[in-house]
């Protein structure tokens, strides 16, 4: 395991000037921060979170990594977080990553600089290994909506297959054989979970997998619309859509309305995350109840339970299932059902 001694010997500088570089002190030549800059990356040195800022110091705060905080979605896991740390007598600091592994390692740097004792992080860019390693250091961080081999005790996540699924089997219950798929352009683990789930419901009932019937862009209300332009003009005999998430079907729901297109008489489709939005669009939105208030307020009990040194059950993740919420934008359209 490589030492701050490693570094310095690296550098071809003291230990002393190699932690004033680490811990970031001005009275630092520059040749001296750039020597020891690229001995810590050559040698794949990260300054001990534990030991540089969470054991000595406290501030009585809880940092939380979102992908982006102007999103509804992460709006409202920040405001359980909050409940939740506001009876504890805390407070918040945020930071985004936007599912880019650069941006979520600064901000977990900076939360963990600004002394935060517990951490709930959202991350999707940062690789397996480098998240095992951070969970090591830093006793009261919790990852939310994802899961890692060996660190399955600290995960709270949901499990997104079976929500794809669930929505997918849904529509073929109603009749629905000719069924598209709106999923997101980004490369991460949510939408190759939910793109498998839709993948094996059409599979397991026997209804043939047709790539043209599936349109990837980004994951809000524009790419939804896109990706219904994309489908509309490819002018294939769908009756059915399901998508990676609410706004990706508020955006396809609007496209369609807007070319007289009937939903659910002429088209039938299915959200995911049941936002805010799922329940004010009209017709009201079928979708997959994503319980991620729940889900929120179970991972700042975890970081608290962690930093208090309480037992929890070592490898069980806390996986959360979803559940389909039936209103107004799916139609029966043979009674056979299969």
């Amino acid at each position: 395991m490589t030492t701050i001694k490693d570094v310095a010997k690296a550098a071809g500088v003291s230990i002393a000037t190699a932690s004033r570089v680490i811990n970031n002190s001005p009275q630092t030549s520059e040749k001296a921060v750039k020597a020891v800059q690229q001995a810590m990356k050559a040698l794949g040195y990260r300054p001990n979170a534990n030991a540089r800022a969470l054991v000595s110091k406290s501030s009585n705060t809880i940092g939380v990594l979102v992908n982006d905080v102007s999103s509804p979605f992460f709006g409202s896991m920040v405001k359980a977080i909050d409940t939740v740390a506001s009876e504890q007598g805390k407070q918040l600091l945020i930071g985004s990553g936007y599912h880019d592994a650069d941006k979520e390692r600064n901000a977990i740097n900076l939360l963990i600089n600004s002394q935060c004792e517990s951490l709930v992080v959202h991350s999707k860019g940062m690789s397996d290994e480098e998240l095992r390693l951070l969970a090591n250091e830093i006793p009261g961080m919790v990852l939310i909506n994802r899961s890692i081999p060996g660190i399955e005790s600290r995960c709270v996540a949901l499990d997104n297959y079976k929500g794809s699924y669930i929505a997918t089997e849904y529509l073929i219950k109603n009749g629905h054989r000719d069924i598209g798929y709106i999923c997101s352009s980004h490369d991460i683990a949510d939408a190759h979970d939910r793109l498998r789930g839709y993948y094996d419901a059409l599979r397991d009932n026997h209804i043939t997998i047709k790539e043209s019937y599936i349109e990837f862009e980004e994951p809000d209300e524009k790419g939804g619309e896109l990706a219904m332009v994309n489908l509309l003009a490819k002018n294939i005999p769908l009756s059915a859509i399901a998508t990676y998430n609410d706004y990706m079907a508020a955006g396809c729901m609007a496209l369609l309305q807007e070319n007289e297109i009937r939903i659910p008489q002429d088209v039938s489709i299915v959200g995911f995350d049941d936002g805010h939005i799922a329940r004010y669009i009209y017709p009201r939105l079928t979708t997959i109840r994503y319980p991620i208030q729940v889900m929120a307020a179970e991972a700042v009990k975890l970081s608290t339970q962690l930093i208090n040194k309480e037992a929890i059950q070592s490898h069980t993740q806390r996986l959360f299932l979803p559940i389909l919420v039936r209103r107004s934008t799916v139609a029966v359209i043979n009674q056979n059902i299969p």
